[in-house]
């Protein structure tokens, strides 16, 4: 039995554990120590954004945008049914009324033609994930948010130095979110980051990150000491998960080569499938440049999907499908959606593939994994 190849494996890139043992001997791994702070400074440097805050997840941020869209029970959200769903539970927990629409074909990203149809007078917010790295209609998306007078908040967390015509996901919307779990381009375990684009929200966002405290002005010398001030919760990493992904984030670009190249290294050798008919490549519009996070091939059908799933783990190579859409998951139901509601986001769901991506993957592991599916359909 050949080695397995895994979808995902995590990897060292840089300085990681340099830094790991020098957050150490600086005396401060709780969260907003230096590897925190150089973090953020990078990534608003990066991006152009206003203000980063590291967060625990991007779940974490997710919760934050919630409370700083000053959500309130009865207020309505628009979201993507296909994305993962803290997406959705983010602002759910505060009390929203979900309303899941459709996705577009092409780029499986939120449909701004039925976001259109969705708005009310209850609309609060727009939720849209950046799937796979690749920007959503944003021109199209945020004017509909400024007719409407609605938040944006990008769910970035596939998307970290990916592009809409020439400006970085997560600096369109007003709020941005990043993932630095271990499964995503740029990793710390677990890990994220608030973008806040609209500095009016800044000192708020630090309150709600420090425990509901004016911890932040208290450190910056604005007050003698520091108290309760408004509702929030712990979502400041360790020291030590920034230390890690610092060494990453200086990395950034060279691993988004690498991805780039695992990427059309996929693409190219598994064209003449596509022009056979048996599966369908990913969609790059172009004005926009993805970050390479996922490679998905699109299947005939589910049945397809699941005998290509059997028989690439016969041949040791782990190969995933991704979100069961949460308008038919057993919270969504019971939000009164049913199957049949979203069929865009059904169809495509059930016929969706992806493939071992991660940074340390071979080309001669890549040759294995494009092998076996070209030898399943009966090519070579």
């Amino acid at each position: 039995m050949k080695n397995r190849i895994p979808f995902n494996k995590p990897f060292i890139i840089g300085k990681e554990l340099v830094y790991i043992k020098d957050a150490v001997k600086r005396g401060h791994i709780s969260g907003d120590g230096y590897y925190t702070k150089k973090c953020q400074e990078l990534l608003e440097k990066k991006f152009h954004i206003p203000k980063v805050l590291l967060t625990t997840s991007c779940t974490s941020a997710l919760e934050m945008t919630a409370i700083l869209c000053d959500i309130k029970p009865g207020d309505e959200v628009i979201v993507s049914s296909f994305t993962f769903t803290s997406t959705a539970l983010a602002f759910y927990r505060l009390g929203a009324k979900l309303k899941f629409v459709d996705i577009d074909q092409q780029t499986l990203n939120i449909d701004p033609r039925h976001i259109e149809k969705a708005v009310s007078k209850k609309t609060k917010v727009i939720a849209l994930t950046h799937y796979a790295g690749v920007s959503c209609d944003m021109d199209a998306i945020l004017d509909i948010a400024k007719r409407n007078n609605l938040f944006v908040v990008e769910d970035a967390a596939q998307g970290v130095n990916a592009l809409y015509k020439g400006k970085y996901l997560g600096s369109l919307g007003t709020f941005g979110t990043f993932s630095f779990h271990e499964t995503k381009n740029c990793i710390s375990g677990e890990g994220g980051a608030l973008l806040i684009n609209d500095e009016s929200f800044v000192e708020r966002a630090e309150i709600i990150r420090e425990k509901g405290t004016n911890r932040n002005k208290f450190l910056k010398g604005q007050v003698d000491k520091y108290t309760w001030v408004d509702t929030g919760s712990s979502y400041l990493p360790s020291d030590l998960i920034a230390a890690f992904l610092y060494a990453q984030l200086q990395n950034m670009d060279k691993i988004h080569r690498k991805r780039k190249r695992i990427y059309e290294y996929y693409y190219k050798k598994l064209k003449k499938l596509e022009d056979k008919g048996f599966l369908r490549l990913p969609i790059v519009p172009k004005d926009i440049k993805t970050s390479y996070h996922i490679f998905y091939i699109l299947l005939e059908n589910e049945t397809v999907r699941q005998n290509v799933i059997a028989y690439l783990k016969s041949k040791n190579i782990s190969a995933v499908f991704h979100y069961v859409p949460l308008h038919s998951s057993p919270m969504g139901l019971a939000m009164g959606y049913a199957k049949g509601d979203l069929p865009v986001t059904e169809d495509i769901s059930s016929r969706l593939l992806r493939l071992p991506f991660f940074y340390s993957l071979t080309q001669k592991e890549q040759a294995r994994v494009v092998g076996d599916i070209c030898r399943f359909f009966g090519e070579r």
